[in-house]
């Protein structure tokens, strides 16, 4: 197959891992209003995909290995439409919150293969990655963005709005079935048939925590940027506005910052830097100035911690084998710890009826993160090409 194809392949795919979840955020005051949610509650409808990315991780590499990484990335595609075109009939919290965690569950068997995907057929990664991440971007900022408008258009209908993305997965399910169709999975997976992830290496742990705590502060604001605005005062269309222009700004960013870093090295200080504009994000929420110049602050950091981390399997990685193996662990374990950041965020405005304490808990976790940044850069040196993490090739 043409080299073409699979950059169309790898955009699909990608367009599909944020908007079962980006969505939901300008439609969350409606949601917990239309179905008597508490914001504990209402936060589990980011927490549970969250989970189920991380819960599913690690069956993605297993599943890889038996019917091969292209089958699974299909299926997974069809399991996020399914799950998503289920949100037509969502009117109990029940079937909403199922939809969430089975959306989860696609999304995460598809996110550690990417790597994986990328490192098989792709020579140039590091451009790959880019692309990858703003493909995924632009799929959470269509969804964001006309979440609230397409609730208008139906009649005032949330649960439509959401079920219409399910289109997209669609759409990437019959291209991918082309793949599918060619590729002789025996053949192909027999390199990786004993594969396990390197739970026993101090490396891939710190990158993994790493991964998790950028998580945590990536699906908070994705889940609570919106209330935030209209805690603030702006109207739920505008607070939709908001979360757009948090999306949008980490469509140049996701690819500017990785190919900065790919390009004069250093990777430490990029990584600090996105987290001092986290930081500085954060000030200007407390002090209650400038909420616009906080969102886009925020957007340059997650923006560009986001491909920086999805980056790393992929370059200490030798092969295609180790990348998902180091994927999987970097996204099981993470995504389980990123999604206690919304369910936080949730719980502390219940208790206290503000966002104060959760920006003070997020604050935090940042500066952990950028302590966890400094050792990355101490363990790989400036130039960014050490691969520190040994092949683990173990029988299952």
């Amino acid at each position: 197959m043409r080299y073409s194809f699979y950059i169309i392949l790898l955009i699909l795919a990608a367009l599909n891992l944020r908007p079962a979840i980006t969505s939901i955020s300008p439609l969350m005051q409606s949601i917990r209003a239309d179905l008597g949610l508490n914001g504990t509650i209402a936060s589990l409808l980011v927490t549970l995909p969250v989970l189920g990315m991380g819960t599913f991780a690690p069956l993605a590499l297993r599943w890889s290995q038996r019917w091969g990484m292209e089958k699974v990335i299909w299926c997974s595609l069809i399991l996020i439409g399914l799950s998503t075109f289920l949100r037509s009939w969502a009117h109990v919290p029940g079937l909403l919150l199922g939809s969430a965690l089975i959306a989860g569950a696609g999304i995460g068997m598809i996110s550690p293969l990417l790597s994986g995907f990328i490192k098989k057929y792709f020579p140039h990664p590091a451009a790959m990655v880019s692309l990858y991440s703003v493909s995924m971007v632009i799929g959470a900022a269509i969804a964001s963005g006309l979440a609230v408008p397409m609730q208008n258009w139906t009649g005032g209908s949330w649960s439509i709005a959401l079920s219409c993305w399910s289109l997209l997965a669609l759409i990437a399910a019959v291209f991918w079935f082309k793949l599918v169709i060619h590729v002789n999975v025996p053949a192909a997976e027999q390199g990786i048939q004993r594969t396990r992830m390197p739970f026993r290496q101090k490396r891939a742990w710190l990158l993994t925590v790493f991964f998790g705590l950028m998580s945590s502060i990536f699906y908070s604001f994705t889940a609570w940027l919106s209330p935030i605005m209209q805690h603030i005062g702006y109207s739920q269309l505008q607070a939709g506005y908001m979360v757009t222009l948090f999306t949008l700004t980490q469509i140049p960013v996701s690819f500017l910052i990785p190919a900065g870093a790919h390009r004069f090295g250093r990777r430490k200080w990029w990584l600090i830097g996105c987290s001092i504009m986290e930081l500085i994000a954060l000030t200007l929420l407390v002090m209650g100035n400038l909420p616009v110049l906080a969102v886009i602050l925020l957007s340059i950091g997650t923006g560009g911690l986001f491909p920086l981390a999805l980056m790393l399997p992929i370059q200490e990685a030798p092969d295609t084998a180790q990348a998902n193996a180091l994927s999987a662990m970097n996204q099981s374990v993470g995504y389980l710890i990123g999604a206690m950041g919304p369910l936080m965020i949730g719980w502390l405005y219940d208790s206290y009826h503000s966002f104060l304490p959760a920006y003070l808990v997020l604050a935090v976790v940042i500066s952990v993160m950028i302590l966890l940044q400094w050792r990355i850069g101490h363990y790989t040196g400036d130039t960014d090409q050490t691969a520190s993490v040994r092949p683990v090739m173990s029988s299952e």
